[in-house]
């Protein structure tokens, strides 16, 4: 059941704007409150309540604080993730046609396969930027879920023997999607497809009003689905998706395959657990635990290139996440700045992101004794290089977290010989000083337009959060390292 959700979850975010979006709306749901980081947090933050706030629509940040944390005591426990994911998305001057085609230019985003995004049905989704009538401008969200775009492969006959062995799309030639016909677009718009002559009128639009950078019919076809007028469509960035829908497969569903697994799959882990913990009071007795700390999860976008940007882990969102929560809460003695020391002394970060399962195709691409399964439990990842932040006190705490949940917990690290992703671990360490581990369910075909995790790693993914949230300060608390 919860892997249905995670696919329901991940099908409602073909982006990083949908994923926060229905994340904020699952938190309201719940019962949280929406912050906004331009308005002072003085007064607005009480004991034992929830919120959440979000940047650029694109990260988010949700915490829920103990009815007895106070800074300098507390600690603040949190899951991170990341929203984005490699993917294909419109350049600013979108328009393009070639040999009777109308086309749109389109930008390599990460390092993705992108082999697998050919012969695909795909449609289109983002944040558009329209103007109100009252001559405000507003962010809006759009998700094309129709199949209006496709990237066809070379017919196999006009391939050379080692072209079809090597299969090498050039990325900037080869990987531009069909939109339609520009013959059939010329009938409906009444002029060609770059919207020379009646165009304009057609698609509701004076011809100043029109974005000359992007083809008329792409504009039409926006301000449809919006309930706009075309001239009000300012700019918007939009991404290629994936119209197929998530989906449980195998003998007994134990697989699920979806687009962008890496990362909406611990997004969502990660947000079901702050709810369930936020929500805890519900139970009996001692069964909440984490009264004196701050349980919190962190929504990152563009960890897919580099994460250096306002809006990722390697900007400043997590050290002011601290600083923020922390100074709403005076300390019991001390000075502000030094409780905010001591408070971030006391706090620790999980870095969730999906791990390398073992390949059974390709079981000597990984190190005989670290071979993560599907299904198998959380992947712990280890990088004496500090591709990874894990280190033996912080991999201990997630092994006791398992111990302690009855899930399981794996081991991976990567061959001397090949080489190691990065994941926003070691930036947050870098960036805050907060202890921090790397984790992350097994997956198959990173990467690719359609990734695989096994079901029931999910819930162990979940289970393994709730347990941080309420446990981690009590195991932190035994440990004399």
């Amino acid at each position: 059941p919860l892997a249905s959700e995670c696919a329901a979850f991940i099908d409602r975010a073909p982006t990083p704007f949908h994923c926060c979006a229905e994340a904020a709306r699952q938190l309201v749901e719940a019962g949280f409150t929406e912050l906004a980081e331009d308005e002072s947090w003085s007064g607005a933050l009480k004991p034992g309540g929830k919120y959440f706030y979000r940047r650029n629509g694109s990260s988010l940040v949700g915490f829920a604080v103990g009815a007895e944390f106070a800074a300098g005591t507390g600690g603040i426990s949190v899951v991170g993730a990341h929203t984005d994911s490699p993917v294909l998305k419109l350049k600013p001057c979108s328009k393009r046609s070639a040999h009777g085609y109308l086309q749109l230019s389109v930008e390599c985003y990460g390092g993705g396969l992108w082999h697998t995004w050919f012969d695909r049905e795909l449609g289109v989704a983002g944040a558009v930027i329209v103007k109100k009538g009252d001559g405000s401008f507003v962010k809006e969200l759009v998700h094309v879920k129709r199949p209006i775009l496709r990237v066809p492969t070379l017919c196999i006959h006009l391939q050379s023997a080692d072209e079809r062995a090597a299969f090498a799309p050039n990325k900037e030639s080869h990987l531009q999607p069909i939109l339609a016909l520009e013959s059939i677009v010329k009938e409906q718009l009444g002029a060609d497809a770059n919207g020379e002559g009646g165009a304009d009128a057609a698609a509701g639009a004076s011809p100043a009003a029109m974005d000359a950078r992007h083809a008329p019919a792409l504009l039409k076809l926006l301000a449809s689905e919006l309930g706009c007028a075309v001239g009000d469509i300012q700019d918007f960035e939009l991404t290629l998706c994936d119209t197929q829908p998530s989906q449980l497969w195998g003998l007994h569903n134990e697989f699920l395959s979806a687009p962008r697994l890496d990362n909406q799959v611990h997004c969502f882990t990660a947000l079901k657990a702050l709810v369930e913990h936020a929500n805890a009071e519900k139970l009996e007795g001692d069964q909440r635990g984490g009264e004196g700390d701050v349980a919190m999860i962190a929504l990152f976008d563009h960890e897919e290139v580099g994460s250096d940007s306002t809006v990722g882990a390697g900007g400043p969102i997590m050290a002011e996440a601290l600083r923020r929560v922390s100074l709403c809460f005076p300390p019991k003695k001390g000075p502000e700045e030094e409780a905010l020391l001591l408070t971030t002394r006391k706090s620790f970060f999980i870095s969730a992101d999906t791990a390398h399962a073992v390949h059974p195709n390709w079981a000597a691409k990984h190190e005989a004794a670290h071979t993560p399964k599907l299904n198998g439990g959380t992947v712990i990842k280890s990088n004496d290089n500090q591709r990874y932040a894990t280190n033996a006190p912080t991999g201990f705490v997630v092994r006791e977290l398992a111990r302690r949940s009855k899930t399981s917990v794996q081991e991976f690290m990567v061959r001397n010989d090949c080489p190691c992703g990065m994941t926003i671990g070691p930036m947050v360490a870098s960036k805050t000083g907060v202890r921090t581990v790397d984790v992350g369910v097994a997956s198959l075909s990173m990467h690719s337009i359609r990734e695989t995790v096994g079901a029931d790693d999910v819930r162990s993914s979940f289970v393994l959060f709730t347990t941080f949230f309420r446990l981690f300060r009590e195991i932190d608390g035994a440990c004399k390292f």
